[in-house]
Protein backbone atom coordinates (compact mmCIF):
# COMPACT_ATOMS: atom_id res chain seq x y z
CA UNK A 1 0.00 0.00 0.00
CA UNK A 2 0.70 3.84 -0.52
CA UNK A 3 -0.49 6.22 1.98
CA UNK A 4 -1.88 4.53 5.19
CA UNK A 5 -5.56 5.39 5.81
CA UNK A 6 -6.56 7.30 8.86
CA UNK A 7 -8.57 4.71 10.14
CA UNK A 8 -8.31 0.93 9.42
CA UNK A 9 -11.88 -1.01 10.62
CA UNK A 10 -11.73 -4.97 10.29
CA UNK A 11 -14.94 -5.75 9.90
CA UNK A 12 -17.99 -5.28 7.52
CA UNK A 13 -21.32 -5.99 9.91
CA UNK A 14 -23.69 -3.15 11.35
CA UNK A 15 -21.12 -2.44 13.76
CA UNK A 16 -18.11 -1.42 10.78
CA UNK A 17 -20.23 0.47 8.61
CA UNK A 18 -22.02 2.50 11.03
CA UNK A 19 -18.61 3.26 12.16
CA UNK A 20 -17.07 3.98 8.57
CA UNK A 21 -19.64 6.40 7.61
CA UNK A 22 -19.53 8.55 10.38
CA UNK A 23 -15.14 8.59 10.28
CA UNK A 24 -15.18 9.23 6.69
CA UNK A 25 -16.40 12.62 7.56
CA UNK A 26 -12.77 12.93 8.81
CA UNK A 27 -10.75 11.18 6.59
CA UNK A 28 -9.98 8.04 4.79
CA UNK A 29 -11.27 5.22 5.83
CA UNK A 30 -10.09 1.32 4.97
CA UNK A 31 -12.44 -1.45 5.54
CA UNK A 32 -10.98 -4.77 5.31
CA UNK A 33 -13.09 -7.85 5.85
CA UNK A 34 -11.88 -11.71 5.33
CA UNK A 35 -14.51 -12.79 2.86
CA UNK A 36 -17.35 -10.87 0.86
CA UNK A 37 -18.65 -7.29 2.85
CA UNK A 38 -22.03 -9.26 3.77
CA UNK A 39 -20.91 -12.50 4.77
CA UNK A 40 -21.02 -11.53 8.57
CA UNK A 41 -23.44 -12.32 11.19
CA UNK A 42 -25.76 -8.52 10.62
CA UNK A 43 -27.50 -10.33 7.68
CA UNK A 44 -28.23 -13.07 9.88
CA UNK A 45 -30.48 -11.15 12.57
CA UNK A 46 -33.87 -11.36 12.21
CA UNK A 47 -35.70 -9.40 15.19
CA UNK A 48 -34.46 -5.97 14.45
CA UNK A 49 -33.49 -3.04 16.71
CA UNK A 50 -35.12 -2.70 20.39
CA UNK A 51 -36.27 1.04 21.29
CA UNK A 52 -39.02 3.23 23.06
CA UNK A 53 -40.77 4.08 19.89
CA UNK A 54 -44.11 3.97 20.90
CA UNK A 55 -46.42 5.81 23.71
CA UNK A 56 -47.52 3.31 25.23
CA UNK A 57 -43.57 2.03 26.44
CA UNK A 58 -40.99 3.89 28.59
CA UNK A 59 -37.11 4.57 28.32
CA UNK A 60 -37.44 3.01 32.00
CA UNK A 61 -39.58 0.18 31.13
CA UNK A 62 -37.00 -0.43 28.91
CA UNK A 63 -33.81 -0.24 31.11
CA UNK A 64 -35.25 -2.21 33.51
CA UNK A 65 -36.24 -5.11 30.86
CA UNK A 66 -32.04 -4.80 29.86
CA UNK A 67 -31.17 -4.92 33.65
CA UNK A 68 -33.88 -7.87 34.95
CA UNK A 69 -32.18 -10.11 31.70
CA UNK A 70 -28.57 -9.03 32.52
CA UNK A 71 -28.83 -10.79 35.95
CA UNK A 72 -27.10 -7.73 38.24
CA UNK A 73 -24.14 -7.41 35.84
CA UNK A 74 -25.18 -4.39 33.69
CA UNK A 75 -23.72 -1.02 33.90
CA UNK A 76 -25.93 1.56 34.71
CA UNK A 77 -24.43 4.21 32.91
CA UNK A 78 -24.62 2.75 29.90
CA UNK A 79 -27.71 0.50 29.94
CA UNK A 80 -29.11 4.15 30.20
CA UNK A 81 -26.78 5.90 27.38
CA UNK A 82 -27.67 3.20 25.24
CA UNK A 83 -31.46 3.08 25.73
CA UNK A 84 -31.98 7.14 25.76
CA UNK A 85 -29.91 7.15 22.23
CA UNK A 86 -32.05 4.55 21.04
CA UNK A 87 -34.42 6.56 19.18
CA UNK A 88 -32.14 8.59 17.52
CA UNK A 89 -30.22 5.46 16.43
CA UNK A 90 -33.51 4.40 14.33
CA UNK A 91 -33.72 7.89 13.14
CA UNK A 92 -30.07 7.89 11.68
CA UNK A 93 -31.11 4.36 10.01
CA UNK A 94 -34.01 5.81 8.50
CA UNK A 95 -31.88 8.91 7.17
CA UNK A 96 -29.54 6.42 5.70
CA UNK A 97 -32.31 4.37 3.22
CA UNK A 98 -33.38 1.66 5.94
CA UNK A 99 -37.21 1.39 5.72
CA UNK A 100 -38.51 -0.24 8.75
CA UNK A 101 -42.07 -1.82 8.79
CA UNK A 102 -45.06 0.55 9.52
CA UNK A 103 -48.58 0.02 10.14
CA UNK A 104 -51.34 0.94 7.98
CA UNK A 105 -50.86 4.48 10.31
CA UNK A 106 -47.68 5.21 9.46
CA UNK A 107 -46.61 4.38 12.60
CA UNK A 108 -43.61 1.54 13.15
CA UNK A 109 -44.97 -1.44 13.47
CA UNK A 110 -42.97 -3.07 16.40
CA UNK A 111 -42.25 -6.42 17.52
CA UNK A 112 -42.21 -8.09 21.06
CA UNK A 113 -39.51 -10.39 22.16
CA UNK A 114 -38.33 -12.51 25.07
CA UNK A 115 -37.84 -10.48 28.25
CA UNK A 116 -39.80 -7.54 26.91
CA UNK A 117 -42.70 -5.99 29.02
CA UNK A 118 -43.56 -3.95 25.39
CA UNK A 119 -43.41 -3.97 21.64
CA UNK A 120 -40.33 -2.07 20.78
CA UNK A 121 -38.37 -3.92 18.23
CA UNK A 122 -38.20 -1.81 15.53
CA UNK A 123 -37.96 -4.17 12.35
CA UNK A 124 -37.54 -4.98 8.31
CA UNK A 125 -40.22 -8.14 8.24
CA UNK A 126 -38.46 -11.02 9.79
CA UNK A 127 -35.21 -10.63 8.02
CA UNK A 128 -34.20 -6.74 9.41
CA UNK A 129 -30.71 -7.64 9.39
CA UNK A 130 -30.37 -8.48 6.18
CA UNK A 131 -31.69 -5.20 5.03
CA UNK A 132 -30.05 -3.23 7.73
CA UNK A 133 -26.72 -4.37 5.88
CA UNK A 134 -27.70 -3.87 2.34
CA UNK A 135 -28.85 -0.47 3.11
CA UNK A 136 -25.61 0.37 5.07
CA UNK A 137 -23.32 -1.55 2.25
CA UNK A 138 -24.57 0.86 -0.42
CA UNK A 139 -24.01 4.00 1.57
CA UNK A 140 -20.54 3.19 1.86
CA UNK A 141 -19.80 2.06 -1.48
CA UNK A 142 -21.43 4.93 -2.43
CA UNK A 143 -18.76 7.43 -0.07
CA UNK A 144 -15.24 8.38 -1.73
CA UNK A 145 -13.07 7.94 1.47
CA UNK A 146 -14.00 4.36 2.08
CA UNK A 147 -12.51 1.45 0.79
CA UNK A 148 -13.41 -1.88 0.84
CA UNK A 149 -10.67 -4.66 0.92
CA UNK A 150 -12.40 -8.37 0.48
CA UNK A 151 -11.00 -11.64 1.57
CA UNK A 152 -8.00 -10.33 3.92
CA UNK A 153 -8.12 -11.92 6.95
CA UNK A 154 -6.41 -10.38 10.09
CA UNK A 155 -3.22 -11.76 11.76
CA UNK A 156 -2.41 -9.61 14.62
CA UNK A 157 -2.67 -6.12 15.65
CA UNK A 158 0.82 -3.97 14.93
CA UNK A 159 1.61 -2.28 18.53
CA UNK A 160 4.79 -0.01 18.81
CA UNK A 161 5.31 -1.59 22.05
CA UNK A 162 6.88 -4.70 20.54
CA UNK A 163 9.39 -1.93 18.18
CA UNK A 164 10.71 -0.65 21.58
CA UNK A 165 7.85 2.35 21.05
CA UNK A 166 4.78 3.42 23.58
CA UNK A 167 2.14 0.92 24.12
CA UNK A 168 -0.04 1.67 21.22
CA UNK A 169 -1.78 -0.51 18.48
CA UNK A 170 -0.99 1.64 14.89
CA UNK A 171 -2.60 -1.50 12.41
CA UNK A 172 -2.36 -5.07 11.39
CA UNK A 173 -0.72 -7.50 9.69
CA UNK A 174 -3.56 -8.88 6.99
CA UNK A 175 -3.38 -12.48 4.98
CA UNK A 176 -4.60 -11.65 0.93
CA UNK A 177 -6.32 -14.85 0.72
CA UNK A 178 -6.53 -14.41 -2.56
CA UNK A 179 -2.35 -14.45 -3.24
CA UNK A 180 -1.52 -15.78 0.43
CA UNK A 181 0.79 -12.59 0.80
CA UNK A 182 1.02 -10.86 4.15
CA UNK A 183 -0.14 -7.12 4.35
CA UNK A 184 1.02 -4.56 6.66
CA UNK A 185 -1.54 -2.14 7.18
CA UNK A 186 -0.79 0.70 9.28
CA UNK A 187 -3.44 3.16 10.26
CA UNK A 188 -3.70 6.48 13.06
CA UNK A 189 -6.65 4.13 14.63
CA UNK A 190 -7.67 0.74 14.09
CA UNK A 191 -11.18 -0.81 14.65
CA UNK A 192 -12.31 -4.15 15.48
CA UNK A 193 -15.38 -4.87 14.37
CA UNK A 194 -15.46 -8.65 13.90
CA UNK A 195 -18.45 -9.93 15.85
CA UNK A 196 -18.85 -12.80 17.72
CA UNK A 197 -17.12 -16.11 18.00
CA UNK A 198 -19.83 -19.02 17.76
CA UNK A 199 -17.65 -21.15 15.75
CA UNK A 200 -16.44 -21.80 19.10
CA UNK A 201 -18.90 -24.65 19.77
CA UNK A 202 -20.33 -27.29 17.60
CA UNK A 203 -23.51 -26.04 17.30
CA UNK A 204 -24.67 -21.97 16.31
CA UNK A 205 -26.62 -19.73 14.29
CA UNK A 206 -23.54 -17.88 13.18
CA UNK A 207 -21.88 -17.77 9.83
CA UNK A 208 -18.70 -19.45 9.23
CA UNK A 209 -16.80 -16.25 9.64
CA UNK A 210 -17.48 -16.34 13.31
CA UNK A 211 -14.29 -17.52 14.75
CA UNK A 212 -13.26 -14.80 17.64
CA UNK A 213 -11.05 -13.19 15.32
CA UNK A 214 -10.82 -9.58 16.68
CA UNK A 215 -11.36 -10.50 20.24
CA UNK A 216 -7.90 -12.91 20.06
CA UNK A 217 -5.69 -10.65 18.03
CA UNK A 218 -6.92 -7.53 20.85
CA UNK A 219 -6.27 -10.17 23.40
CA UNK A 220 -2.40 -11.20 22.49
CA UNK A 221 -2.22 -7.65 21.81
CA UNK A 222 -2.33 -7.09 25.77
CA UNK A 223 -5.98 -5.77 25.41
CA UNK A 224 -8.18 -6.18 28.63
CA UNK A 225 -11.23 -8.82 27.66
CA UNK A 226 -14.39 -9.07 30.05
CA UNK A 227 -17.20 -11.51 30.84
CA UNK A 228 -16.48 -14.53 28.18
CA UNK A 229 -18.19 -16.99 30.23
CA UNK A 230 -21.61 -15.37 29.46
CA UNK A 231 -22.14 -16.73 26.07
CA UNK A 232 -25.72 -17.24 24.77
CA UNK A 233 -27.20 -19.65 23.14
CA UNK A 234 -30.50 -18.76 21.55
CA UNK A 235 -33.24 -20.85 22.16
CA UNK A 236 -34.75 -22.07 18.95
CA UNK A 237 -32.88 -23.19 15.80
CA UNK A 238 -34.57 -25.16 12.97
CA UNK A 239 -33.49 -28.68 14.16
CA UNK A 240 -32.52 -29.94 10.49
CA UNK A 241 -29.32 -30.82 9.33
CA UNK A 242 -29.43 -29.59 5.79
CA UNK A 243 -30.42 -25.77 7.00
CA UNK A 244 -27.03 -25.36 8.76
CA UNK A 245 -28.98 -23.84 11.83
CA UNK A 246 -31.21 -21.60 10.50
CA UNK A 247 -32.43 -19.38 13.80
CA UNK A 248 -36.09 -19.29 14.36
CA UNK A 249 -37.13 -15.80 15.68
CA UNK A 250 -38.41 -14.90 19.53
CA UNK A 251 -40.39 -12.83 17.39
CA UNK A 252 -42.22 -15.84 16.98
CA UNK A 253 -43.00 -16.16 20.75
CA UNK A 254 -43.79 -12.99 20.69
CA UNK A 255 -46.62 -13.48 18.69
CA UNK A 256 -47.76 -16.10 20.96
CA UNK A 257 -45.77 -19.39 19.65
CA UNK A 258 -45.37 -21.76 22.18
CA UNK A 259 -42.50 -24.34 23.23
CA UNK A 260 -43.48 -27.70 23.47
CA UNK A 261 -42.23 -31.32 23.83
CA UNK A 262 -42.48 -34.18 20.75
CA UNK A 263 -45.31 -34.91 22.74
CA UNK A 264 -47.19 -31.88 22.37
CA UNK A 265 -47.36 -30.47 25.47
CA UNK A 266 -46.23 -27.17 26.73
CA UNK A 267 -43.65 -26.92 29.43
CA UNK A 268 -42.13 -23.28 29.53
CA UNK A 269 -44.70 -22.54 32.84
CA UNK A 270 -42.79 -24.90 34.58
CA UNK A 271 -39.93 -22.78 34.43
CA UNK A 272 -40.30 -19.17 34.58
CA UNK A 273 -43.14 -16.98 35.26
CA UNK A 274 -43.05 -15.52 31.64
CA UNK A 275 -43.39 -18.50 29.90
CA UNK A 276 -42.52 -18.87 26.50
CA UNK A 277 -40.95 -15.07 26.87
CA UNK A 278 -38.80 -15.51 29.76
CA UNK A 279 -35.20 -14.03 29.01
CA UNK A 280 -33.29 -15.76 26.62
CA UNK A 281 -31.03 -17.58 29.07
CA UNK A 282 -33.68 -19.26 30.83
CA UNK A 283 -35.66 -20.81 27.71
CA UNK A 284 -32.16 -22.24 26.53
CA UNK A 285 -31.27 -23.98 29.67
CA UNK A 286 -35.08 -25.09 30.00
CA UNK A 287 -34.84 -26.52 26.34
CA UNK A 288 -31.65 -28.42 27.21
CA UNK A 289 -33.11 -29.41 30.83
CA UNK A 290 -36.18 -30.79 29.08
CA UNK A 291 -34.28 -32.52 26.04
CA UNK A 292 -32.55 -34.59 28.36
CA UNK A 293 -35.10 -35.49 31.04
CA UNK A 294 -36.76 -37.04 27.90
CA UNK A 295 -34.27 -38.25 25.68
CA UNK A 296 -35.14 -36.38 22.62
CA UNK A 297 -32.90 -34.53 19.87
CA UNK A 298 -35.16 -31.67 19.79
CA UNK A 299 -37.76 -29.70 20.89
CA UNK A 300 -41.32 -28.27 19.31
CA UNK A 301 -42.31 -24.38 18.55
CA UNK A 302 -45.64 -24.46 17.94
CA UNK A 303 -47.24 -21.18 16.16
CA UNK A 304 -50.07 -22.80 14.60
CA UNK A 305 -53.05 -20.85 16.75
CA UNK A 306 -52.19 -17.73 14.34
CA UNK A 307 -53.64 -17.86 11.17
CA UNK A 308 -52.00 -19.12 7.94
CA UNK A 309 -52.09 -15.06 6.46
CA UNK A 310 -50.95 -14.11 9.67
CA UNK A 311 -47.94 -16.02 9.91
CA UNK A 312 -47.27 -16.17 6.01
CA UNK A 313 -47.55 -12.22 6.09
CA UNK A 314 -45.58 -11.56 9.89
CA UNK A 315 -42.76 -14.37 8.77
CA UNK A 316 -42.33 -14.23 5.29
CA UNK A 317 -38.55 -15.36 5.34
CA UNK A 318 -38.98 -18.36 8.33
CA UNK A 319 -42.20 -19.65 6.24
CA UNK A 320 -40.58 -19.61 3.16
CA UNK A 321 -36.80 -21.23 4.61
CA UNK A 322 -38.44 -23.90 6.70
CA UNK A 323 -41.09 -24.80 3.88
CA UNK A 324 -38.03 -25.54 1.67
CA UNK A 325 -37.20 -28.85 4.54
CA UNK A 326 -41.32 -29.80 4.41
CA UNK A 327 -41.83 -27.84 7.16
CA UNK A 328 -45.26 -26.12 6.82
CA UNK A 329 -45.11 -24.05 10.07
CA UNK A 330 -48.78 -22.92 9.65
CA UNK A 331 -49.90 -26.24 10.16
CA UNK A 332 -47.52 -27.90 11.95
CA UNK A 333 -44.90 -26.78 14.60
CA UNK A 334 -41.37 -26.31 14.03
CA UNK A 335 -38.58 -28.61 15.26
CA UNK A 336 -35.55 -26.62 17.41
CA UNK A 337 -32.83 -26.53 19.60
CA UNK A 338 -30.73 -24.32 21.45
CA UNK A 339 -27.22 -23.25 19.74
CA UNK A 340 -24.72 -20.74 20.24
CA UNK A 341 -25.58 -17.84 19.22
CA UNK A 342 -24.14 -14.03 20.96
CA UNK A 343 -21.13 -13.50 22.90
CA UNK A 344 -21.92 -10.98 25.64
CA UNK A 345 -18.38 -11.04 27.05
CA UNK A 346 -15.40 -9.53 24.59
CA UNK A 347 -12.49 -6.52 24.43
CA UNK A 348 -13.52 -4.27 27.37
CA UNK A 349 -14.35 -0.29 25.68
CA UNK A 350 -15.19 2.70 27.10
CA UNK A 351 -18.28 5.35 26.34
CA UNK A 352 -16.62 5.89 22.92
CA UNK A 353 -15.41 2.92 22.12
CA UNK A 354 -11.95 3.00 23.49
CA UNK A 355 -10.25 -0.08 24.32
CA UNK A 356 -7.11 -0.13 26.87
CA UNK A 357 -4.77 -0.55 24.04
CA UNK A 358 -4.44 2.92 22.97
CA UNK A 359 -5.48 3.64 19.34
CA UNK A 360 -7.07 0.25 19.18
CA UNK A 361 -11.64 0.92 19.26
CA UNK A 362 -13.99 -2.43 19.68
CA UNK A 363 -17.21 -2.07 18.38
CA UNK A 364 -20.32 -4.50 18.08
CA UNK A 365 -20.63 -8.30 19.18
CA UNK A 366 -16.39 -8.09 19.71
CA UNK A 367 -16.99 -5.14 22.30
CA UNK A 368 -17.86 -5.66 26.06
CA UNK A 369 -19.10 -2.12 26.55
CA UNK A 370 -21.68 -3.82 29.79
CA UNK A 371 -24.81 -3.16 28.26
CA UNK A 372 -25.62 -6.56 27.70
CA UNK A 373 -24.35 -8.17 31.22
CA UNK A 374 -24.72 -11.64 32.39
CA UNK A 375 -27.25 -12.18 29.83
CA UNK A 376 -28.32 -10.30 26.35
CA UNK A 377 -32.17 -9.03 26.44
CA UNK A 378 -33.01 -9.49 22.47
CA UNK A 379 -32.77 -7.18 19.94
CA UNK A 380 -30.51 -5.02 22.07
CA UNK A 381 -27.35 -6.09 19.86
CA UNK A 382 -28.19 -4.23 16.57
CA UNK A 383 -28.92 -1.12 18.77
CA UNK A 384 -25.91 -1.48 21.01
CA UNK A 385 -23.53 -1.48 17.61
CA UNK A 386 -25.19 1.30 16.08
CA UNK A 387 -24.94 3.60 19.31
CA UNK A 388 -21.29 2.57 20.11
CA UNK A 389 -20.18 2.88 16.65
CA UNK A 390 -21.71 6.14 15.80
CA UNK A 391 -19.86 7.64 19.46
CA UNK A 392 -16.73 5.96 18.35
CA UNK A 393 -16.61 7.45 14.85
CA UNK A 394 -17.10 10.94 16.57
CA UNK A 395 -14.26 10.56 19.03
CA UNK A 396 -12.28 9.20 16.44
CA UNK A 397 -13.30 12.23 14.56
CA UNK A 398 -12.10 14.59 17.06
CA UNK A 399 -8.84 12.66 17.06
CA UNK A 400 -8.02 12.55 13.72
CA UNK A 401 -8.64 16.24 13.63
CA UNK A 402 -6.90 17.23 17.16
CA UNK A 403 -3.55 14.92 15.13
CA UNK A 404 -3.74 16.83 12.33
CA UNK A 405 -1.18 15.44 9.58
CA UNK A 406 0.78 13.20 11.97
CA UNK A 407 2.43 10.26 10.54
CA UNK A 408 2.29 6.69 11.29
CA UNK A 409 5.22 5.34 12.35
CA UNK A 410 7.13 2.57 10.20
CA UNK A 411 7.57 -0.62 11.41
CA UNK A 412 8.96 -4.13 10.03
CA UNK A 413 6.86 -5.54 7.29
CA UNK A 414 5.97 -9.65 7.94
CA UNK A 415 8.80 -11.69 8.37
CA UNK A 416 8.10 -15.55 7.49
CA UNK A 417 11.39 -16.99 8.81
CA UNK A 418 11.81 -20.77 7.75
CA UNK A 419 8.34 -21.37 7.56
CA UNK A 420 6.95 -23.48 5.27
CA UNK A 421 3.66 -24.44 3.37
CA UNK A 422 1.27 -27.18 5.30
CA UNK A 423 0.77 -30.49 3.46
CA UNK A 424 -0.75 -31.97 6.39
CA UNK A 425 -3.93 -29.70 6.64
CA UNK A 426 -5.99 -32.60 8.45
CA UNK A 427 -4.35 -31.69 11.66
CA UNK A 428 -5.92 -28.24 11.32
CA UNK A 429 -9.51 -29.49 10.45
CA UNK A 430 -9.00 -32.46 13.45
CA UNK A 431 -7.84 -29.96 16.28
CA UNK A 432 -10.80 -27.44 14.83
CA UNK A 433 -13.67 -30.14 15.28
CA UNK A 434 -11.91 -30.82 19.12
CA UNK A 435 -11.97 -27.67 19.99
CA UNK A 436 -15.77 -27.07 18.75
CA UNK A 437 -16.65 -30.85 20.87
CA UNK A 438 -15.19 -30.18 23.88
CA UNK A 439 -16.24 -26.57 24.31
CA UNK A 440 -20.08 -28.13 23.36
CA UNK A 441 -19.90 -30.83 25.75
CA UNK A 442 -17.90 -29.36 28.76
CA UNK A 443 -18.62 -25.57 28.50
CA UNK A 444 -21.89 -25.27 27.47
CA UNK A 445 -25.15 -24.37 28.37
CA UNK A 446 -24.66 -26.60 31.77
CA UNK A 447 -21.28 -26.63 33.73
CA UNK A 448 -19.67 -27.95 36.58
CA UNK A 449 -16.35 -27.64 38.13
CA UNK A 450 -15.19 -31.58 37.01
CA UNK A 451 -16.18 -30.84 32.88
CA UNK A 452 -14.47 -27.14 33.19
CA UNK A 453 -11.03 -29.39 34.24
CA UNK A 454 -11.36 -31.37 31.49
CA UNK A 455 -11.56 -28.42 29.14
CA UNK A 456 -9.00 -26.52 30.74
CA UNK A 457 -6.44 -29.49 30.54
CA UNK A 458 -6.99 -30.09 27.11
CA UNK A 459 -7.15 -27.40 25.33
CA UNK A 460 -4.04 -26.47 27.12
CA UNK A 461 -2.49 -29.10 25.33
CA UNK A 462 -4.21 -28.04 22.14
CA UNK A 463 -2.98 -24.45 22.54
CA UNK A 464 1.19 -26.06 22.57
CA UNK A 465 0.39 -28.64 19.32
CA UNK A 466 -1.34 -25.13 17.75
CA UNK A 467 1.40 -22.62 18.57
CA UNK A 468 3.98 -25.38 17.20
CA UNK A 469 2.20 -25.80 14.10
CA UNK A 470 1.84 -22.13 13.86
CA UNK A 471 4.80 -20.97 13.62
CA UNK A 472 6.16 -24.01 11.62
CA UNK A 473 4.30 -23.33 8.39
CA UNK A 474 3.07 -20.40 6.93
CA UNK A 475 -0.45 -18.65 7.37
CA UNK A 476 -3.59 -19.57 6.04
CA UNK A 477 -7.33 -18.43 6.68
CA UNK A 478 -7.80 -22.03 8.19
CA UNK A 479 -4.93 -22.00 9.99
CA UNK A 480 -5.17 -18.61 11.60
CA UNK A 481 -8.62 -19.12 12.49
CA UNK A 482 -7.98 -22.10 14.54
CA UNK A 483 -5.65 -20.64 16.33
CA UNK A 484 -8.48 -17.61 17.49
CA UNK A 485 -10.72 -20.49 18.29
CA UNK A 486 -8.64 -22.15 20.65
CA UNK A 487 -7.63 -18.88 22.17
CA UNK A 488 -11.31 -17.88 22.83
CA UNK A 489 -11.96 -21.48 24.18
CA UNK A 490 -9.74 -20.96 26.66
CA UNK A 491 -10.77 -17.33 27.74
CA UNK A 492 -14.17 -18.78 27.93
CA UNK A 493 -12.60 -21.51 30.01
CA UNK A 494 -10.88 -19.40 32.75
CA UNK A 495 -13.75 -17.52 32.88
CA UNK A 496 -16.13 -19.77 33.27
CA UNK A 497 -13.93 -21.60 35.94
CA UNK A 498 -13.32 -18.57 37.85
CA UNK A 499 -17.20 -17.58 38.79
CA UNK A 500 -18.05 -19.98 40.79
CA UNK A 501 -21.66 -19.54 41.40
CA UNK A 502 -24.64 -19.69 38.75
CA UNK A 503 -25.64 -16.22 37.06
CA UNK A 504 -27.10 -15.36 33.60
CA UNK A 505 -25.92 -16.92 31.10
CA UNK A 506 -23.29 -19.29 33.13
CA UNK A 507 -25.29 -21.78 35.06
CA UNK A 508 -23.03 -24.64 37.20
CA UNK A 509 -24.54 -27.53 38.79
CA UNK A 510 -21.97 -26.84 41.73
CA UNK A 511 -23.49 -23.34 42.63
CA UNK A 512 -27.00 -23.37 41.31
CA UNK A 513 -27.41 -20.05 43.17
CA UNK A 514 -25.78 -16.59 42.42
CA UNK A 515 -23.66 -15.36 45.12
CA UNK A 516 -23.47 -11.51 46.24
CA UNK A 517 -19.35 -11.45 46.09
CA UNK A 518 -19.61 -12.61 42.15
CA UNK A 519 -21.84 -9.86 40.86
CA UNK A 520 -18.40 -8.55 39.36
CA UNK A 521 -17.24 -8.36 35.65
CA UNK A 522 -14.80 -11.05 35.07
CA UNK A 523 -11.31 -9.48 33.71
CA UNK A 524 -8.62 -10.78 31.51
CA UNK A 525 -5.55 -9.89 30.73
CA UNK A 526 -2.60 -11.45 28.67
CA UNK A 527 -0.27 -13.44 31.52
CA UNK A 528 -3.28 -12.61 34.00
CA UNK A 529 -6.36 -14.84 33.41
CA UNK A 530 -9.13 -14.38 35.63
CA UNK A 531 -9.99 -12.10 38.06
CA UNK A 532 -12.54 -10.41 39.36
CA UNK A 533 -13.31 -6.32 38.85
CA UNK A 534 -15.77 -4.19 40.76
Amino acid sequence: MNKPPDVLIIGTGIAGLTFALGAAEHGEILIVTKRESQDGSTVRAQGGIAAVLSKDDSFLEHIEDTHNAGAGLCHDIVVDLCIRQAPHAIEWLVQCGVDFTRSANGEYDLGREGGHRQRRVARVGDMSGAELERVLLERVREHPNIRIMQWHTGIDLITMSKYGGPDRCVGAYVLNEKTGDVQKILARCTVLATGGAGKVYLYTSNSDVATGDGLAMAYRAGAEIANMEFYQFHPTVLYEPRAKFFLISEALRGEGAVLCLPSGEPFMKRHHEMADLAPRDVVARAIDYEMKRTGSDFVLLDATSKSKEFLRERFPGIYAECLKFNIDMTSNAIPVVPAAHYMCGGVTTDLHGRTTLPGLFAIGEVACTGLHGANRLASNSLLEAVVFARRASEKVGQMLTEAGQEPVPDVPDWEIGSAQPSEEQVVVAHSWDEIRHLMWNYVGIVRSESRLRRAARRIAVLEEEIREYYWQHTVTRDLLELRNIQTVAELIIASAASRRESRGLHYTIDYPESRKEFARDTVLKRGVIAHLRS
